[in-house]
């Protein structure tokens, strides 16, 4: 572990250890979940250290409490400390863009991972004032900093959004914003596009918060509310290379209609327009 003399298992309970709690070794076995047997032979080697000491728990006299000796601190702390220097330095060469779409890949992780109870909850709720210039910022930088798109991006965005307030249609239109906590982390527009025909544009969804379904949802809500207000089928454009929103649009029923390459926001694209028609 980290070039030391631990394995895995050794340095994950130096680390219990560490805390400063003086767990038992049955609680140290259950936070870790390790085999209880397996654990005994590793607290033993950490005794015959001088790594360890036991201590008569105050609780249960059939229990012993854990609790590092000077040397066993010392071994931990140089264990942390070289944790977190292997850690500074694979981060060391990211941007503060990049870094920030790491640690959103890591929560997207944690959260499809954890029990459905413990997934952080989510509201869609209609748009207000200061959310115009949240979409804009976050559609710039993330579209720069995951396909390195240019300005050019961030001033069709901006174009889009300034139109939509001008021209707000509160009957057949609408701006869906995803909060997590109170904090924005997702929006969609259906616009008008002709009086049988809606567009779906902007859809976004902060990287700390994709894999809860979100990106689905807001599709979803489009569709929904396209067919409420009489539409007769929803239009979108979209790019090849951004997959991910892809899937959801088929998913959502759309189908691929036309294709069409072209030179935008820097770099050579492939344009793709894409229908739902409602029978």
């Amino acid at each position: 572990m980290h070039r030391s003399e631990f394995s895995l298992p050794e340095a994950r309970v130096l680390y219990e250890l560490g805390q400063g709690m003086a767990p038992t070794s049955t609680a140290v076995a259950r936070n870790l979940d390790l085999d209880p047997g397996y654990l005994s032979r590793i607290i033993a080697k950490f005794a015959r250290s001088d790594l360890v000491t036991k201590l008569a728990s105050e609780v249960d006299r059939r229990q012993y409490q854990l609790k590092l000796t000077t040397r066993g601190r010392m071994k931990f702390a140089r264990l942390d400390g070289d944790s977190q220097n292997q850690v500074a330095a694979m981060l060391a060469n990211l941007g503060t863009d990049e870094q920030e779409r790491l640690i959103g890949a890591m929560r997207a992780i944690e959260a499809l991972l954890a029990p459905r109870s413990d997934r952080p909850s989510y509201l869609l709720r209609p748009h207000r004032s200061g959310d115009m210039g949240w979409i804009v910022a976050r559609h710039g930088v993330l579209y720069a900093s995951a396909h390195h798109w240019d300005a050019s991006f961030e001033a069709l965005v901006a174009e889009i959004v300034a139109e939509f307030i001008r021209n707000y249609d509160e009957e057949r239109e609408r701006c869906w914003i995803a909060e997590i906590d109170g904090e924005p982390v997702g929006c969609v527009f259906l616009v008008k596009g002709s009086d049988v025909v809606a567009k779906l544009r902007l859809l976004l969804v902060e990287p700390r918060a994709r894999g809860l379904g979100i990106g689905r949802r807001l599709v979803e809500e489009c569709v929904r509310f396209a067919r409420q207000t009489g539409y007769k089928g929803v239009t979108l454009w979209t790019q090849s290379i951004l997959t991910s929103a892809r899937r959801i649009y088929k998913d959502a029923g759309f189908r691929l209609v036309g294709e069409e390459p072209h030179v935008s926001f820097g770099h050579a694209l492939t344009g793709e327009t894409w229908e739902l028609n409602f029978d």
